[in-house]
């Protein structure tokens, strides 16, 4: 008997090792909450420097989120931004849908009059930290829709105005959008660990201490 129960037990022991020695799940970042005026205060202030950039360090549009669905990143924003979804043909053109741009408050019904803008421009990611980043780390930047607010449906022609400005050159004519603008700017500065330029910095404390003070900023580090 008293074998029997040594041997029961030494099966038991073993069979709790794999629980015992198995890797624990990480968790995911929790989402981080604050006011506009703290978020600003978390932005490093740092000075820039382009040297070596270029577009083309930043590879998009790659396959997306979904690699089986035949879309690219554009197209998965596009599909995801659509206020009135457009049909997905084959090879996953976009006809018909409705689209809200929210930086100029215009509604467009034309995914061919839309830009996907990266929310903080990937030549100012490069002068803010980027440059130091991997490829991969680069290219996961760019088609980044793990947060709403990096990539953004706009018309074309707000996108083209605000090419690599921050928001000490340029804000969304649309005074209705500026305040989002500037939380959801500095969300993606700190999702991604990116600095602020001293212009910047003071431009994003007069909104935040100013007519954007009540604004919330959320944003989930990224991995």
């Amino acid at each position: 008997m008293i074998k029997n129960f040594v041997r029961g037990f030494s099966a038991l022991s073993l069979s709790l090792i794999p629980l015992l020695s198995a890797p624990a799940v990480q968790a995911a970042p929790a989402a981080e909450v604050t006011t506009l005026a703290d978020a600003v205060g978390l932005v490093q202030a740092v000075e820039e420097d382009r040297t070596g950039y270029t577009r083309s360090k930043f590879k998009h549009w790659n396959a997306g989120d979904d690699t089986g669905d035949g879309c690219n990143t554009r197209a998965e924003v596009l599909i995801a931004e659509a206020v009135v979804a457009p049909t997905v043909e084959a090879g996953c053109k976009l006809t018909g849908g409705t689209w809200a741009s929210y930086y100029d408050g215009q509604e467009v019904t034309s995914a061919g009059s839309l830009d996907i803008d990266h929310m903080v421009p990937l030549a100012e990611a490069w002068d803010s930290g980027a440059s130091t980043w991997t490829a991969e780390r680069r290219e996961a930047y760019a088609n980044d829709q793990g947060a709403e607010v990096s990539l953004v449906a706009v018309t074309a022609r707000s996108n083209r105005q605000k090419s690599d400005q921050d928001p000490a050159d340029w804000m969304p004519p649309s005074p209705a959008a500026q305040c989002r603008y500037v939380g959801e700017w500095v969300a993606t500065k700190l999702r991604w660990q990116l600095t602020a330029d001293d212009r910047e910095h003071e431009a994003l404390k007069i909104y935040a201490e100013g007519p954007c003070e009540d604004t919330i900023v959320r944003y989930t580090p990224a991995a």
